[in-house]
């Protein structure tokens, strides 16, 4: 399925380019903080480039980024050192230094993050990412079933976290749209 080469710098510069955005922010997702997607978005692009892999097509390029994504944070969340690290919780004005965290700590992506992983990504890869049901069946390794009732309940879960008014004040409002990062919420 894969052909192994060695990329030239310049191709490894401009996937890098290309898809470093799409990573940190799946990571972050799923990590929840800065300093675990750094190092969850770093495993992606070494084995990038120690598998060089060449891609079919776009779509395929796209759907390895973030099938490797989602096992790196597996894997991370498994490891013993990350099962003995207590992270400082007022570390958000260094949170604020990268300006993909300052879009992502917008007021939905705060209510985003309260969510429990799993229903962290399934809201992330279809909203921001904006893809298929089954393309996150695949990228998170579960069935399509299973990812539809995965963002059911976190769609539900998030209703009643804005309801509530963390991460976005409303009053009395329903919410139909949310344009923030270019996410549309039905309730």
């Amino acid at each position: 399925m894969h052909e192994t080469i060695v990329h030239s710098s310049d191709v490894i510069d401009a996937i890098l380019a290309k898809y470093k955005v799409l990573v940190y922010r799946l990571a972050y997702s799923k990590t929840g903080n800065r300093f675990d997607a750094d190092d969850v978005f770093q495993e992606v692009f070494m084995r990038y480039i120690r598998s060089a892999p060449v891609f079919e097509s776009e779509e395929h390029a796209k759907a390895w980024f973030l099938k490797v994504t989602v096992n790196c944070t597996k894997k991370y969340f498994l490891s013993s050192w990350k099962k003995r690290v207590v992270l400082l919780d007022d570390m958000d004005d260094m949170r604020k230094s990268y300006s993909i965290e300052a879009e992502m700590d917008s007021g939905i992506y705060a209510a985003v993050l309260k969510l429990p992983p799993k229903f962290r990504a399934v809201i992330h890869l279809f909203y921001y990412e904006e893809l298929s049901i089954e393309q996150m069946s695949v990228a998170l390794g579960a069935r399509p079933s299973t990812v539809r009732t995965w963002l059911t309940r976190a769609r539900q879960q998030l209703k009643k976290t804005v309801q509530k008014g963390i991460g976005i004040q409303m009053i009395g409002i329903r919410i139909i749209n949310i344009t923030e990062a270019n996410i549309a919420l039905q309730f």
